[in-house]
């Protein structure tokens, strides 16, 4: 796990902190200091994933000569309740109140994401996962977060049952968080367009890349079954080792090739009725049954390259796998080999809101009211409260 060391400096700070802390900072200096605990926590339950806020405040601290120690409660992948402080930060006032803005943004999006990315090797722990939510991130400090997330659920998924998990992400530089070189994908749908047909996509990647698996989108023609059985058949000794994947990006406004939906219905009933003999909402129904990339989406393409002999091409799935399809894909027992997802991104960002409250100035327990069960926490993790 490695991270982009990040501008450290007080002027920086300044620049990106809010306002009044800023004006706090200038009060405090001219009244006098005081030695203060800080407690960081969410109000939902999370993984804690503090790397990269941890690394950030030793950055700091060293390079601004901060006089302050952190406590962190919760370990890297273990379980975070609902408002139970992550870390505890005892130092100076007049240092430390300049940090919360900055320290806030690095850790409440890693815990969620992290606590999502989790969730869904869980729910499907034979598959792999990557990473593909560099694109919807607001920059690349964004990126880094949410992907550090995906690797903090993924080992905390490989400790407790041996899932697969995420296995890389879509670009180079998140990529070393993982172990590798370079970002790991299959074909964007542009230069299927570009080529003209999806096996000469297929032909021109492959001789440019001969060293990658060979993972084609077959979804640009809306000819999923028949633009697959294509590319199989062009490369049949690719096909025949394993070294073909075909990625279902079928858009949410239409069915897979063959499908529709009394023939989707079909397909699950005969593969895992039980999903459907019990109350399903719209979305589960959507997912297991419904345009796009569902699970009967997923059934079906898998039984037309096993009737044209190709039993060993993988199939990847993408578009919408958020930790409620993962969900309804496992309950279907669908065959797929690896999602691709950006969806573990927190969908409500409210739910990533972090909090930092003092909760003691000059070693005297003080909080605000409402939130006093922070000192109780504290205490047997801050010594000299």
């Amino acid at each position: 796990m490695v991270s982009v060391k990040q501008p450290a400096n007080a002027e920086t700070v300044a620049m990106r902190t809010d306002a009044y802390f800023n004006r706090t900072q200038h009060i405090v200096q001219h009244y006098g200091d005081k030695e203060v605990v800080y407690a960081v926590f969410l109000r939902r339950p999370v993984l804690s994933a503090p790397r990269l806020v941890l690394q950030w405040l030793d950055q700091i601290f060293a390079e601004e000569k901060i006089d302050a120690t952190y406590y962190v409660a919760f370990q890297e992948g273990e379980w975070v309740g609902a408002g139970q402080p992550i870390l505890y930060i005892k130092g100076s006032f007049a240092q430390l109140v300049v940090l919360e803005t900055i320290l806030l943004q690095k850790l409440g999006a890693c815990c969620v994401a992290a606590c999502n990315a989790f969730q869904m090797a869980q729910t499907l722990p034979e598959v792999d996962f990557i990473a593909m939510g560099a694109r919807h991130c607001a920059g690349y400090e964004m990126q880094e977060l949410v992907e550090y997330a995906a690797w903090v659920g993924t080992q905390a998924a490989q400790k407790k049952s041996g899932a697969k998990g995420f296995i890389g992400t879509a670009s180079a530089s998140t990529a070393k968080m993982f172990g590798l070189d370079a970002g790991m994908g299959t074909m964007p749908h542009a230069l299927i367009g570009y080529a003209g047909s999806t096996v000469r996509a297929a032909e021109m990647f492959h001789e440019q890349f001969p060293q990658y698996q060979l993972g084609v989108l077959v979804d640009y023609f809306g000819r999923e079954v028949t633009d697959g059985v294509k590319v199989c058949q062009r490369f049949p000794e690719l096909a025949a080792q394993g070294k073909i994947s075909l990625r279902l990006d079928t858009h949410g406004g239409r069915y897979l090739e063959g499908l529709d939906r009394q023939s989707s219905y079909a397909l699950i009933m005969r593969h895992a009725p039980e999903t459907l003999q019990r109350y399903c909402s719209e979305k589960e129904l959507t997912d297991l049954t419904g345009m796009g990339v569902s699970a009967a989406a997923i059934w079906w393409m898998r039984e037309k390259l096993d009737e044209a002999g190709f039993n060993k091409v993988k199939l990847i799935a993408s578009s919408g796998f958020d930790v409620a399809k993962c969900r309804m894909i496992a309950e279907a027992k669908a065959p797929v080999d690896c999602i691709g997802t950006g969806s573990f991104i927190p969908t409500r960002w409210s739910e990533t809101y972090a909090t930092a409250d003092i909760i003691a100035y000059n070693g005297q327990p003080l909080v605000k009211q409402g939130r006093e069960f922070l000192i109780n926490f504290a205490r047997q993790y801050v010594p000299g409260l």
